[in-house]
């Protein structure tokens, strides 16, 4: 197992920080005292905070990625792996009620900003995005694979952020149930 470096604490504090605060207003400070490190130390491994964000980025874009593979070797169909995305409100649902997706919220300032990197933040979705639409395709929903895909991310997003909105975990349930007869409703009538 790799050991954890200076530079991958300070990315992971950072992607926490970002996520509980938000990227404005998170200072280099506050990722330097998270990390218990000074703050000459820390700009020796982040000169600004958009090399951090970059890090942050890279970060959630692997752990994204490994889940991804994990669903998919975990989940003996596309039912079961496109329940384990749908079922990731409740694994988060502490998180989401408190500060929403860490994707979306992350997404949403940055295109508020028109920071540079939003559209690399935009491609963690894509990759949810793709992923939803080849389970999809395997269960055999053809052209409206990415329709399907594209409206039950549409739809976990909103419930993170209506979750958060009203600091409600039991929506997350309910919509969780909501999902799932809506994934059972729209399955190929030979399943």
């Amino acid at each position: 197992m790799k050991q954890e470096t200076t530079k991958d604490r300070i990315a992971e504090a950072a992607k926490q920080l970002f996520y509980e605060r938000g990227f404005e207003a998170t200072s280099f400070a506050d990722i330097a005292s998270e990390v218990g490190i000074s703050r000459g130390n820390f700009y020796y491994h982040f000169r600004t905070k958009d090399e951090i964000l970059e890090a942050v980025i890279a970060r959630r874009k692997n752990e994204t990625c490994s889940m991804l593979a994990d669903w998919q070797a975990e989940g003996s169909d596309p039912v079961e792996r496109i329940t384990c995305f749908i079922h990731i409100l409740i694994a988060n649902q502490s998180k989401i009620t408190l500060f929403g997706c860490p994707v979306g919220t992350l997404v949403s300032e940055l295109t508020k900003l028109g920071h540079g990197a939003q559209d690399q933040a935009t491609s963690i979705f894509l990759l949810f995005r793709g992923w939803l639409c080849r389970q999809f395709e395997e269960l055999g929903c053809g052209e409206r694979s990415n329709g399907l895909a594209m409206h039950l991310l549409a739809r976990s997003q909103g419930v993170a952020t209506l979750a958060q909105a009203f600091k409600d975990p039991d929506f997350i349930n309910f919509e969780v149930e909501q999902m799932q007869s809506w994934l059972q409703s729209n399955l190929p009538e030979q399943l």
